[in-house]
């Protein structure tokens, strides 16, 4: 017979007073070790008010499909299952049936209590996994989830338990998008001032395991495996959710991530629908803002076409450089005497000034590379000119630059390209999707116990 939740209270609250007793005695103890030694105490006790509670809720669960809702047939109860929470393993009792539409076994506990059909872990127990492997590599979070809540997860493990929430995440996301386009995401909230909506794109390469111990056939046969391929990222932002830090560097309070190895077209689905959700279709205007790659542009005229486009600043002054570079070689004194005045009047004056006293350079050189070098930036920059106009874009309190992008990428790729990571695409998608949803603050959407607050519930 088990003993009852208040005997078990009382046995607790005596053992934490010995463990304060024994505290005070220990002069080589901190703190930390009456934290470890309190949490330790009550794990019992909050393992068995888990434990009865879910059966409570498990035995109130009425007998019907948790997916059509039809009345199940042939039922039978006594089913028991364990599984891990973060207080412990568990068991309940479920009652399981038939349901004649659906055509299969259903135990409508299951549903009641958040567990998947096939994981023994609790929705807690999912949650972490999900985050920490989408943070860390599966060894480290293996290791940490032990250290910080002594729920223990073999990296294979809770590798499979991320990857199943990834495919969890992947279809939630689909039917967020889905509604997001199709409704246009009408805000509710009141508009009080016109703002201007900023979207920002680029693409970094992550390493797959695509051809895995293919390599020498394929060589053989005349293809060269691939091993790098392109992860689309976006980002947008509110201009009036924008403020400054106190030494004057812009600072984006609140602004929409998206990254997906599901290529051009997956970007553009999903950072259109991220823009509709985060304001795009009240917005007064749209600036898209990106270095040169064509596939960007292309991308904003077919998705964003009444956006304005300014290409990167900062990939301008490059190009710049690059004609600097061809004109003085190792003379950097020389360099950047002729590039400081240049950057200036991109900045402050005209694109077109700049382009017409390239042209002018140009006309006097010989041919030859040198010449080759600097027609090409020309090129570059007729293309772009209607996207340089950075002084309107100072003056409107705009960014000029895609840095809010560009580190976006830099911080995915500190977690996807550490050195002797491989990844699949199912995988890398998978834990990508976690990732955005944990950056988008819709981790909720996935496990919504996080925003359970006993203190206001």
């Amino acid at each position: 017979m088990t003993e009852p939740l208040a005997v078990l209270a009382a046995r607790a609250a005596c053992g934490l007073e010995a463990s304060i007793e024994g505290f005070l005695r220990a002069s080589d103890q901190n703190l930390g070790h009456l934290e470890q030694q309190a949490a330790q105490g009550v794990m019992e006790l909050l393992r068995r008010s888990v434990e009865q509670g879910a059966q409570a809720k498990a035995g109130q669960a009425p007998p019907v499909c948790p997916e059509c809702g039809h009345p199940l047939s042939r039922l039978s109860a006594g089913h028991p299952r364990t599984f891990q929470t973060r207080f412990g393993e568990i068991t309940i009792q479920r009652t399981r049936g038939y349901c004649k539409r659906c055509g299969k076994w259903r135990v409508p506990a299951d549903t009641a209590l958040g567990l998947e059909e096939t994981a023994g872990y609790s929705p807690a127990v999912q949650d972490m996994a999900a985050l920490l492997a989408s943070k860390m590599p599966v060894g480290e979070a293996s290791a940490v989830l032990e250290h910080l809540t002594g729920v223990k997860l073999p990296p294979a493990t809770l590798d499979r338990e991320a990857r199943r929430q990834g495919q969890r995440a992947r279809e939630v996301r689909r039917k967020l998008d889905e509604q997001a386009n199709g409704t246009k995401a009408v805000q509710a909230e009141l508009v009080l001032e016109p703002y201007q909506m900023i979207i920002q794109m680029d693409a970094w390469n992550i390493r797959e395991r695509d051809g895995w111990g293919k390599t020498r056939s394929l060589r053989r046969a005349g293809r060269e495996p691939e091993r790098w391929h392109w992860v689309y990222t976006g980002t947008c932002f509110r201009l009036d959710r924008r403020g400054q830090t106190a030494g004057g560097r812009p600072v984006i309070s609140e602004r929409g991530f998206v990254a997906t190895r599901a290529g051009i077209d997956g970007l553009r689905e999903q950072l259109y629908a991220e823009a509709l959700r985060r304001g795009l279709g009240q917005a007064a205007g749209a600036l898209v803002i990106a270095d040169g790659a064509v596939w960007i542009w292309r991308l904003a005229d077919d998705r964003f076409k009444d956006a304005r486009q300014r290409l990167d600043y900062y990939h301008a002054v490059q190009h710049l450089a690059a004609v600097g570079r061809a004109l003085f070689g190792e003379d950097k004194a020389g360099l950047r005497e002729w590039l400081q005045p240049l950057v200036r009047q991109l900045k402050n004056e005209s694109a077109i000034k700049v382009i017409h006293q390239l042209e002018e350079i140009l006309r006097g050189l010989p041919a030859g590379a040198t010449a080759q070098a600097v027609r090409k930036e020309v090129a570059y920059f007729h293309e772009h000119q209607d996207r340089m106009d950075y002084r309107t874009g100072r003056r409107r309190g705009e960014p000029i630059g895609s840095g809010a992008v560009e580190s976006t990428c830099r911080q995915a790729q500190c977690r996807f390209k550490r050195p002797g990571q491989y990844w699949s695409q199912e995988g890398d998608e998978s834990l990508l999707c976690l990732e955005t949803f944990w950056r988008n603050n819709r981790w909720h959407l996935l496990f919504p116990h996080t925003t359970f607050n006993p203190a206001r519930n």
